[in-house]
């Protein structure tokens, strides 16, 4: 086994010693909840009846008699979105294959799947974030009939594979594995949809040639292709071994992907207690399963919304992962991918270079990741340099070619795109927060200029579209966090920064909310904590101050005299708008409970010493 490089021991020890009693007291529960018979064995004979009531006969004599592990089925499917749409046909093909191998399975329920792509800029995106802990507790309630053996997670995007995360994770004496959709084919090219967007914010063409320039991005049943939050939850539940090795970027509807998935469910009866190979997923999802999903995220260039959803899935499993072990990592990790907004590829060219098999083997052998874990395929990561093939319409697995197949796209450890992987943490008077640089230029990783302080994203494009932005500025976007507004993305300003940029301005973002995983070439400063509703210094900033944005050594601060800063009050503006109409008037009590970005932005509590912070008490 190759030496471990010094930094990922070092954070690995960090978080280890960091969460060690939030850690026992998470495994204790996990110890307390298995028992050596299957679970619906601890149920009434009403109980049990009413559990398979609806089943086929052959389902209920094998429910009834206890020798069959059953598989739960919690899923994401809906047909309008199209990365969840290939699910619907998976409930069936799980089922067969879980007889064939002497098991049964049971769609438990669905769980919501909301589409950033569709929400962005409109009232509904002040949902998402949420939904994130609304799709944690349905599955909680999904599993809580105790009729189950294992789990099988169908889901895909932003915030559904954490929410399902975290909510196995509240069972974590199941065994559960992911069980992905995958991305459509390639459309239109990545750069060639952002210059049309960009063309339109500066109204040199109309709707309808925008429409039809994103139909054909966006233009089948699969997840959308660009290296966005979606795909990055594909490649990080790899890198923790919680899927089946090399079936994160395989299309829908294909020989193979329905065979991944027949195979997924053979795989989850055997971690069953009578599969005979118990692996539960609260102990598969250790301290080194965090970290090895970090290094994934940080060596592809991934999305900056991990920076909340590693830290608060890592806390359901009680392990306390901040800002500063990502920030220590990314300058140890190197950036292997270039996919966009990193690049010009898409997540197809990833997987057809040699994807995260390739990656996992370079990282390993580079002393990058944590060969000694378990995963869903058995002890150690080297289950994942393997990629799958079909043999007679059974799932095989081959090593990943030695040599990546595009070496503009995927490289290896010895030869990367940059010697560190381009995700910072930035501090200073204005709080802490993240950047992401991998798709920033040189010449604008450090940004001095004036703020100009917006109140929403229609508000900088109204301001654009006047005409009134016309030399270098940092935007301002302050009460844009969980409690505010539910921490919308703002990339709806994406294609607006970018032409100031274009134009030659010197330009950047700071803001406590969200820019999204599609964080691209204009620096910007995100998830600001403490959030300004809580206090947060950011909403100290006026219009005209100098703000300094240096994402090399990592700061972000406003140039104003110390005296005055400390006068400066934050002032809150009236949000009751951005708090009723189109479902928001339900989330009062996550935007009242939640907490900041650094601590996960969650809005559920976990039990003792595994609640999160308020923002409240992470100003104090």
């Amino acid at each position: 086994m190759p030496q471990l490089n010094e930094t990922l021991v070092r954070v690995t020890e960090r978080v280890t010693e960091r969460s060690r009693d939030t850690r026992r007291a998470y495994l204790d529960a996990v110890t307390r909840a298995a028992d050596d018979q299957p679970q619906r064995g601890t149920l009434s004979c009403t109980n049990l009846a009413h559990g398979f009531a609806a089943s086929p006969e052959s389902d209920k004599d094998a429910l009834k008699q206890m020798h069959w592990p059953n598989l739960a089925i919690v899923s994401a499917y809906n047909d309008m979105l199209s990365a969840h749409q290939p699910l619907g046909a998976f409930p069936g093909v799980i089922k067969q294959a879980a007889r064939e191998v002497g098991a049964t399975a049971q769609f438990a329920s669905g769980v919501p799947a909301m589409c950033d792509g569709v929400t962005q800029g409109q009232p509904g995106m002040q949902l998402s974030l949420f939904s994130r802990d609304v799709i944690a507790m349905s599955t909680a309630v999904a599993l809580s009939h105790n009729m189950f053996d294992a789990t099988l997670c169908l889901g895909v995007c932003d915030k559904i594979v954490p929410g399902l995360l975290i909510g196995a994770l509240s069972f974590g004496h199941l065994p559960t594995i992911f069980v992905p959709g995958g991305p459509m084919p390639s459309g239109l090219p990545n750069q060639e949809k952002a210059r049309i967007r960009q063309e339109f914010a500066q109204g040199k063409i109309g709707r309808d040639a925008l429409l039809e320039a994103e139909s054909q991005s966006y233009h089948s049943p699969g997840t959308c292709t660009f290296y966005g939050t979606a795909n990055s939850n594909q490649l990080v539940l790899e890198f923790m071994g919680l899927h089946l090795p090399g079936s994160a970027f395989v299309n829908p509807d294909t020989p193979l992907r329905f065979a991944l998935t027949a195979e997924a469910a053979r795989r989850a009866a055997g971690l069953t207690r009578l599969g005979g190979d118990y692996t539960p997923i609260g102990r598969v999802v250790d301290e080194k399963a965090v970290i090895n999903g970090i290094v994934g995220l940080l060596a592809s260039g991934g999305s900056t919304n991990h920076t909340m959803h590693l830290v608060a899935t890592a806390r359901a499993a009680g392990i306390m992962v901040d800002w500063d072990d990502f920030d220590a990592l990314s300058r140890a990790v190197p950036l292997m991918a270039r996919v966009y907004p990193n690049g010009e590829a898409d997540v197809n060219h990833l997987h057809a270079a040699g994807g995260t098999g390739f990656m996992i083997r370079e990282l390993l052998d580079a002393g990058l990741l944590h060969e000694d874990v378990s995963t869903v395929m058995g002890p150690g990561l080297r289950h994942y340099t393997r990629e799958p093939f079909l043999d007679n319409g059974q799932v095989v697995w081959r090593e990943t070619p030695a040599v990546s197949g595009d070496p503009a796209v995927l490289r290896p450890v010895a030869n990367p795109f940059d010697a560190e992987s381009g995700l910072r943490l930035v501090s200073g008077n204005l709080g802490r927060g993240v950047i992401k640089t991998s798709a920033v230029k040189d010449a604008h990783r450090v940004v001095e200029a004036p703020a100009r302080v917006f109140s929403s994203q229609d508000a900088l494009i109204a301001a654009f579209k006047a005409d009134e932005l016309t030399g270098d500025m940092v935007a301002v976007l302050p009460f844009q966090g969980p409690r505010a507004c539910g921490m919308p993305e703002l990339h709806k300003l994406t294609p607006t920064l970018g032409v100031l940029q274009d134009r030659g301005h010197q330009v950047a973002l700071v803001t406590d909310g969200r820019m999204s995983g599609a964080s691209g070439k204009v620096p910007a400063a995100i998830h600001m904590s403490p959030e300004c509703l809580g206090g947060g210094p950011l909403g100290k900033v006026r219009d005209g101050d100098m703000i300094r944005l240096d994402s090399r050594s990592g700061v972000v601060d406003a140039l104003v005299d110390a005296d005055e800063w400390a006068r400066r009050d934050v002032v809150t503006p009236d949000l009751a708008p951005e708090h009723t109409g189109l479902g928001r008037d339900l989330f009062d009590t996550f935007r009242a409970t939640t907490s900041n970005a650094e601590s996960g932005a969650m809005s559920i509590m976990l039990a003792g010493a595994l609640r999160a912070p308020t923002a409240e008490e992470e100003v104090q």
